[in-house]
């Protein structure tokens, strides 16, 4: 048996238990349903980091010095640190030329300072190139009347980022995943045009830019880089900080789509953007069938990112139909589930624990399931 039927025998197996679930439920419409709802101190305690991300965010959009960088002359300036190659440009009296340039390169010892022709440890660590600079010239009034120096960084190498994720590899220079310098101040765009940009093509692992994923001293944040890109909006492309990692996902196999399950003419996966809400799910699905309980239509939203404990909707569909309240025509959300059943739920917790196993086929095995399941609807009616 190959791979893709013992999936599809396992989730003919779930569609099993929900009709017996579905048997051994009332049917009187006068049950009172108990929809799930998350505690409201777990509701608050999610809102609150949610605004702390946001803040967070806000604040790493707008910094204007942190280990790498410092505008203290109005420009984006980096600070040298330790591993960091300098090379240092100076010029000496010359009987044949007037003045003669000399170069010396050093690299910057751990404990942030260099030897020089006029000095030894000399602290440049935290410095910018200007700073050191006139630190150099001063040291070197000493032995010169009118000093000439000048300072650049040769090689990048104290301070990094990781990149990880759905980055273009191209076919010259340093591109991909992987480590990079940062040479001063670095948005998350810039690191991942700097790379080869993200990946965006037919029949590829298209990269999810809503999703962008950066990692700092151990806490996570999710940026939505196409705002920015698409809309004007920047304030998810952050300043980075060394050490940062960035990982740019994988967009979802079918895009942002929504599911569509049990009482309804045409089961299947939809395409968010044609099916906004629910109205228009049933409508693409083809309607409902003679057995479905109208009143009792569920949604359950968010079950991947509630680990198994999703919010669960209950819609009257027959008072949008027949009374025409529009109050209960829900917006779909993407990963949506809409669910017309055959029969009224009466425990939404029993509910949740049988839908389970098929959800997490569903989620996470999203081109199996439309390969297995869209071929033949039939053998999945619930």
């Amino acid at each position: 048996m190959t791979s893709g039927r013992k999936h599809l025998l396992s989730f003919s197996l779930w569609i099993i238990s929900m009709i017996g679930l579905q048997a051994c439920t009332i049917e009187s419409p006068g049950i009172s349903v108990k929809t799930y709802k998350e505690p409201a101190t777990l509701t608050a305690l999610s809102e609150k980091q949610h605004d702390e991300m946001v803040q967070a965010v806000k604040q790493m959009n707008a910094v204007t010095e942190n280990s790498i960088f410092t505008e203290k002359r109005g420009i984006p300036e980096y600070k040298i640190d330790a591993g960091d190659v300098v090379n240092i440009s100076y010029w000496t009296p010359s009987r044949e030329e007037g003045f003669k340039q000399s170069n010396y390169a050093t690299v910057v010892r751990p404990d942030g300072k260099i030897s020089f022709i006029y000095a030894d440890d000399i602290p440049v660590g935290g410095r910018t190139v200007y700073e050191v600079r006139d630190l150099l010239t001063e040291l070197a009034r000493k032995y010169m009347r009118e000093p000439r120096i000048e300072v650049v960084v040769k090689e990048f190498k104290s301070k990094s980022a990781l990149l990880f994720g759905q980055i273009n590899i191209l076919q010259q220079g340093t591109s991909g995943p992987g480590k990079y310098a940062l040479t001063g101040k670095t948005r998350v765009l810039d690191l991942i045009v700097t790379a080869g940009g993200a990946i965006s093509g037919k029949d590829v692992g298209n990269a999810d830019l809503r999703q962008v994923e950066l990692v700092r001293q151990g806490k996570k944040y999710t940026l939505n880089l196409y705002n920015a890109m698409f809309r004007g909006d920047v304030t998810d492309n952050v300043v980075l900080e060394n050490g940062d990692t960035v990982t740019v996902p994988e967009m979802p196999t079918y895009a942002e789509r929504v599911y569509v399950f049990g009482q309804v003419n045409t089961q299947g996966i939809l395409k968010l953007k044609d099916s906004q809400d629910l109205l228009s799910a049933i409508a693409i699905s083809g309607g409902t069938t003679s057995v479905a309980i109208k009143t009792d239509v569920k949604i359950i939203r968010e079950y991947r990112e509630r680990q198994g404990k999703p919010i669960i909707l209950s819609v009257n569909l027959d008072q949008i139909l027949m009374q025409g309240d529009l109050s209960q025509n829900v917006r779909l959300k993407d990963g949506d589930v809409i669910y017309v059943p055959r029969s009224v739920i009466g425990d939404i917790n029993e509910f949740i624990d049988n839908i389970t196993p098929g959800l997490d086929f569903l989620y996470n095995r999203p081109s199996a399931f439309r390969t297995n399941y869209m071929l033949d609807q039939n053998k999945l009616r619930w």
